[in-house]
């Protein structure tokens, strides 16, 4: 994928990169690695609404994988764009952290990352994106994290990886439930001592 990132950006004959562009390049790779771009913003903190701004075209994605479609985008994000520098700046800053990942991955456990898997793991990353899609503290990061693991996995048909993103979400679902639980006994006591 970094490659193929790489020589979109080195492409002279190109004014603007769209999402749909994106749509073509990666082909049947093109939802886990749509996924992978929309989650890797929300891994460093952002600023209050920029999880919720992402956080919609990652749940459509992760629709589209839980439930088999292809890929698609309605034509408002399709031909959203970046001028060819932005793009070569945003490749620029990725590839590097990209090229290192796809090193230290290889097509092994393939069970893991099969059809069937597929549908689970785009179960598992809608849950997620839904957690990052709503303004919960900590919502975003962690389940972020796990899902650029998880579309890694699938990308590279690397089972070991997506048995680690399981892993990472299962981890980031019991933080966030916490977080909630959290604020919902906070919010109880809070009532409860102000009609006291």
């Amino acid at each position: 994928m970094s490659i193929s990132l790489a020589t979109l950006a080195a492409d002279p004959g190109r004014e603007r990169v769209s999402l749909k562009d994106l749509l073509d390049l990666l082909g049947d790779r093109a939802l886990a690695a749509l996924l992978l771009i929309f989650a890797l913003p929300n891994v460093i903190p952002v600023p209050p609404g920029a999880s919720a701004i992402l956080g919609l075209p990652m749940l459509l994605v992760a629709a589209q994988l839980a439930f088999g479609g292809r890929p698609w985008l309605p034509d408002f994000l399709a031909n959203r764009s970046l001028s060819q520098a932005q793009f070569s700046s945003v490749v620029n800053k990725m590839a590097p952290w990209l090229a290192r990942a796809e090193k230290l991955l290889r097509p092994r456990w393939r069970a893991l990352s099969g059809v069937v898997a597929e549908r689970l793991v785009g179960a598992m990353c809608l849950v997620l994106s839904l957690v990052v899609f709503l303004p919960i503290p900590l919502g975003n990061m962690l389940p972020a994290f796990a899902v650029c693991v998880l579309c890694l996995g699938l990308m590279e048909r690397d089972g070991l990886c997506v048995l680690c993103g399981a892993g990472l979400a299962a981890t980031a679902l019991t933080v966030v439930a916490g977080v909630i639980y959290a604020m919902a006994k906070t919010l109880m006591f809070l009532i409860a001592n102000a009609f006291n």
